[in-house]
């Protein structure tokens, strides 16, 4: 098809909405590249945001840190969504006779997201504009329309670009979710998964409404690796033990339903004891130094306004992290001496008055090597609940390293 100099002329914010076809011929052809990587990230942001707005409410990013913790998110996923799908599209289309390659597909995802990104705004205006009033009942409504819409345009995109009919452009959209999917449980299966944290017991050093990532693949794979409890054998494939200091996720052999997160402060062999609150690793003393109280924000179960003891503890083999002690002599300051059995690990919270970790013997007591699912390595977002305001991103937690 040969395009008419009044049709090249349009810009293609215009012609997306009422011919998406001959938009994505005219950028393939001139310019394939062209606001490919902004669109990608508005879009993510966008969808992230809508989806938002139906649960949370359309004020969500008036909060001027959530909104730029959504868009360094959006700035992530965005990228690495543009690129995936451009992958899977291009060897999706090969297989089924298509003739687009992935810098085209790229375009067309990346393009079909303006109607998302429309829809975004209008709801930002709304939510600015009547709070949480009754004007906010549309936005369901609107979050629908939109993803519609943009879906109908990715797919008209996608047919003109592929040469394809109205079937193989259907079965290629499946095809693509089906891989996405399966390259998504791959990542959350056997690469890194993301947890959030609900309660204070790593705190300081990990706070309530941090969201982590979880390494799969630091201490090998066990039957509690896969995201759903799996049928398998125990024992552990590519196995590496931790080392003292590592946070970690696991389960607990008297709860396997639920994911804890503790620190590793005993390996198998070491004999593990609290005197007065200050940890004893084969009876001696771990160092520790004070750092300034803290104002409790809830670490502690205390009042605010209130403040709690932090301690700076080094482990023998030179890990170094921070703990609170909320009260002297509490009922876990002072413990029996615990001896770590072969094949298990001694866990604890940093917030030593407020964890439950192997300390209470009937609850966690001793890890058993298999029941580790991996390492927490990264922050990549936090959000601290506003207590009825709107909530406030952390924004220099986000991206910090778990130590």
């Amino acid at each position: 098809m040969t395009l008419t100099p009044d049709e090249g002329a349009r810009s293609p914010w215009i012609t997306v909405w009422f011919s998406p076809r001959l938009t994505i011929e005219r950028l393939v052809a001139t310019r394939p590249t062209y606001l490919v990587w902004l669109l990608a990230i508005l879009g993510t942001v966008a969808s992230l945001y809508n989806q938002i707005s139906v649960i949370d409410g359309a004020t969500y990013l008036l909060n001027w840190q959530l909104g730029l913790g959504l868009v360094l998110l959006g700035i992530l996923v965005g990228i690495a969504w543009l690129y995936l799908a451009g992958l899977l599209l291009s060897w999706i289309g090969r297989l089924l006779g298509g003739r687009a390659p992935a810098l085209h597909l790229r375009a067309a995802f990346a393009w079909s997201s303006v109607p998302t990104i429309l829809g975004f705004i209008v709801i930002v205006a709304i939510g600015a504009a009547n709070g949480r009033g009754t004007a906010l009942d549309l936005v369901p409504l609107l979050v629908a329309a939109s993803s519609l819409w943009s879906l109908i345009v990715f797919l008209l995109m996608l047919g003109r670009i592929e040469h394809f009919g109205f079937w193989r452009t259907i079965l290629t959209y499946v095809f693509n979710l089906v891989l996405g999917l399966a390259a998504a449980l791959f990542i959350r299966g056997l690469l890194y998964q993301p947890f959030n944290i609900p309660s204070a017991s790593m705190s300081p050093t990990l706070l309530v409404g941090d969201y982590v990532l979880v390494s799969k693949f630091a201490y090998g794979y066990s039957r509690f690796s896969p995201p759903f409890s799996a049928p398998l054998p125990s024992g552990r494939i590519f196995s590496a033990e931790p080392t003292p200091g590592d946070v970690v996720v696991f389960r607990v052999s008297k709860d396997q339903a639920v994911d804890y997160v503790k620190r590793v402060v005993g390996l198998p062999g070491d004999r593990i004891q609290m005197k007065q609150g200050r940890l004893y690793i084969n009876d001696t003393p771990v160092k520790r130094e004070p750092l300034a109280r803290i104002f409790d924000d809830g670490a502690c179960g205390s009042a605010s306004g209130t403040s709690a003891r932090r301690w700076q503890e080094t482990l023998p083999n030179d890990v170094t992290y921070e703990t609170l002690d909320c009260v002297d002599n509490s009922f876990l300051d002072n413990t029996d001496v615990y001896t770590v059995p072969e094949g298990h690990f001694f866990m604890l919270g940093d917030n030593r008055d407020n964890s439950t970790d192997s300390r209470v013997l009937s609850q966690v007591g001793y890890v058993p090597f298999d029941n580790l699912i991996g390492r927490v390595s990264l922050i990549f977002f936090s959000r601290e609940d506003g207590g009825g305001a709107p909530a406030r991103v952390r924004t220099d937690r986000i991206g910090k390293l778990v130590r």
